[in-house]
């Protein structure tokens, strides 16, 4: 693109390039190895989350740079950054997962105050692990400068006696394990290959739902999110976001026009017709709140209950997301929910086109058993259902994709943390057809709202996950398959009803009318309202105390600041 397109007295980065008064700001672009020519050009942040975490970033830096290419060959000059992650799979089941949702904030945050600090024009973000992908995608919309979002691309699945297998086998294999149905020698032998290498973890989890999200949403190329990691196509996809998001910078085509209320429709409708991830519930919200838009967890599960499952993916079926690529990738979800109806087809893309027009010559394969059409649905609703009553008057969610039964009624049994719940499921001190209840996991009450795949997976790999139920106010993993209900709202630190709950109380769950009730009283509920007392945690400092001052309800997305809607100034405007 000719560089002559771009009018710098317009862009951000006039404040660090041009004019006489400039000269020292300059001076550190030349110490950099900038031409004069190339700090006169756009400047746009190429942020990823590469480090050294986990083998869902491990890829990253490989992608940023062929981001690079496609950006000096639109007219424009690049400047990497990176930022944090905190990978699930090894913060799970320790303190170290409070950390984790913490971390959407921080990565978002440090994005913008890169991104401020420097005036940048316009940025591409790459991430690959669960909280990365929200993450990158609020930092967009918060600055609503002309972005382009890639997914770093999944792992390829691992091999262990002769089947696919995903880190979701190896959390499972650790209750088998403690079932004495599993030998130490084959879960070492399980662990050794679950995961070949780069990439984030292969099922519909958090990381590969929220990939389709950026599809569906409109901030990402079409197709993007679909080859696996190592896949050398990955690079073109990179480069083309590089030269896309040059094209934007000339049209003055901003997150805020792509992401409406519409775009954030179709990608509740991609989650559930994928069968994707609860923690889903927690980022739409977020994304939304920093464009200024109402859309909260009962909207999306709204959306949920209305649309049709159509992907048969792990962890409530049968393929991994390598599979779902080979099928035809997002393109070809897109594809067939567009023609049932379900999709708006007018929402502008990153590409300059629509979703339908992107889309004009994608036509469904019947090659392929990945994704059926919506004629012939795995089931009429989607795979993640909201619930709410007198336990979670503001909403709960569980994931149904893959279960059998969809009621549950029994008493129930209380911890008032997830070790604690995690030691009795590993020692077998449960009953079959309890309810366990896990509180003060919320945002504030940990502080940082765990994932419980630990104890979700031992209950399943002690062929317990349909047997019990378990309600938390926390979070569960994208992998967690069960009769498992999370981000029960409001949570037990804001004496929400969950904290009045006592062992042996009945608990009722019916996913199909969605409601989650405990047989209680009112009155009774009262009275036991009247005599909690707030708890306080562990975390009297530090990033952990700051979060559980700012952060609100996970019905609202978990966030920490008031959003575009109290917003004087956008950045992109500077």
């Amino acid at each position: 693109m000719d560089v002559k397109a771009f009018d710098k007295s317009k862009l951000p980065s006039r404040h660090t390039t041009e004019g006489p008064e400039r000269a020292p700001h300059r001076s550190y672009y030349y110490a950099m190895g900038l031409t004069e020519e190339e700090i006169h050009r756009p400047l746009v942040g190429v942020a990823t989350c590469w480090n050294e975490a986990a083998p869902c970033n491990i890829s990253l830096s490989r992608q940023a740079q062929a981001a690079k290419e496609g950006v000096k060959a639109g007219g424009g000059t690049p400047r990497e950054f990176t930022t944090i992650t905190v990978t699930d799979g090894i913060a799970m089941g320790h303190q170290g997962m409070k950390s984790s949702l913490a971390s959407r904030e921080v990565i978002a945050d440090s994005v913008e105050l890169t991104m401020r600090g420097h005036c940048y024009d316009a940025l591409v973000g790459i991430a690959g692990c669960d909280k990365t992908l929200p993450a990158m995608m609020m930092a967009m919309l918060r600055l609503n400068v002309p972005s382009v979002f890639m997914y770093g691309g999944s792992i390829l699945p691992g091999r262990f006696r002769g089947r696919d297998v995903t880190v979701l086998d190896v959390f499972e294999a650790v209750g088998q394990h403690s079932a004495g149905q599993m030998a130490d020698a084959d879960l070492l032998e399980l662990e050794s290959c679950a995961c070949p290498g780069a990439g984030s973890c292969g099922g519909q989890f958090t990381a590969n739902t929220m990939a389709c999200v950026s599809e569906a949403m409109g901030l990402a190329l079409p197709g993007s999110a679909g080859a696996p990691a190592p896949y050398e196509s990955r690079d073109a996809y990179a480069v083309q976001s590089g030269e896309q998001v040059m094209s934007l910078v000339a049209r003055g085509l901003r997150p805020r026009d792509i992401v409406t209320r519409r775009a954030l429709e179709n990608a509740a409708v991609v989650i559930a017709a994928s069968g994707g991830s609860t923690n889903s519930v927690l980022h739409l919200p977020a994304i939304a709140h920093e464009a200024g838009i109402e859309f909260d967890m009962l909207d999306v599960c709204e959306i949920f209950r209305k649309t049709p499952y159509v992907a048969d993916l792990k962890p409530g079926g049968r393929f991994v997301a390598k599979d779902m690529f080979e099928a035809g990738g997002v393109p070809q979800l897109l594809r067939t929910l567009l023609d049932g109806g379900y999709l708006h087809g007018d929402c502008i893309t990153v590409t300059g086109r629509t979703i339908a027009e992107n889309l004009e010559d994608v036509s469904f394969r019947t090659d392929q058993e990945v994704i059926r059409p919506v004629s012939n649905p795995l089931s009429p609703t989607g795979g993640v259902v909201g619930l709410s009553g007198n336990l979670a008057p503001d909403g709960a969610v569980v994931k149904v994709a893959g279960m059998k039964t969809l009621t549950f009624r029994g008493p129930a049994r209380v911890f008032d943390s997830e070790e604690d719940c995690f030691d009795a499921v590993v020692n077998r001190r449960y009953r079959e057809g309890e309810v366990l209840i896990i509180r003060y996991e919320g945002p504030k009450g940990g502080p940082g709202m765990r994932e419980m795949l630990s104890t979700t997976a031992a209950l399943y790999g002690q062929e317990m996950g349909e047997k019990v139920a378990l309600i938390t106010d926390g979070r569960f993993s994208g992998a967690t398959r069960g009769f498992c209900i999370g981000h029960a709202s409001p949570e037990a630190a804001v004496g929400g009803p969950i904290a009045l709950i006592e062992n042996g109380d009945i608990v009722r769950i019916d996913a199909e009318a969605g409601s989650l009730d405990v047989e209680l009283a009112e009155d009774e509920l009262a009275r036991r309202r009247a005599n909690w007392t707030p708890r306080s945690t562990d975390y009297q400092s530090g990033t952990l105390w700051k979060y559980a001052q700012l952060v609100g309800s996970a019905a609202k997305g978990a966030v920490t600041h008031p959003g575009g809607k109290a917003e004087t100034h956008c950045y992109a405007d500077i």
